[in-house]
């Protein structure tokens, strides 16, 4: 079985505007899909709002420059992640679709894995 990381993408001005029965009814949203899910689904989180991400990267001279924020500005921004495992991409896929992301989409990713020395 391969691992696949599920990013969630939306649209952070339109969550923050969620009343209080939207925001349950997300939340009740991801409840069921954990449980479509099932065992495939190894884990997820959601993340806080864009606007505490910390940029860090690297300039010209090697030094490193620490940035408030994300790195790009997008309407769409990554709000959580699954972490699923499949036999395969199209397994990995299927159960993805499921993912509930109104106001974006979700990208799938396979884990890399490095042989161990």
């Amino acid at each position: 079985m391969s691992q696949y990381l599920v990013l969630i993408y939306g649209d952070e001005a339109t969550y923050a505007a969620y009343s209080p029965a939207e925001s349950d009814d997300m939340l009740a949203a991801h409840r069921t899909f954990q449980q479509i899910a099932g065992a495939a689904n190894l884990g997820g989180q959601a993340l806080q709002p864009t606007a505490t991400a910390t940029t860090i990267r690297h300039d010209a001279n090697g030094e490193v420059v620490i940035t408030d924020g994300p790195f790009a500005e997008a309407k769409e921004a990554l709000g959580g992640y699954y972490l699923l495992e499949a036999p395969d991409l199209d397994a990995a896929i299927a159960i993805a679709a499921q993912v509930p992301a109104p106001t974006g989409g979700v990208e799938v990713r396979p884990i890399q894995v490095f042989a161990q020395s």
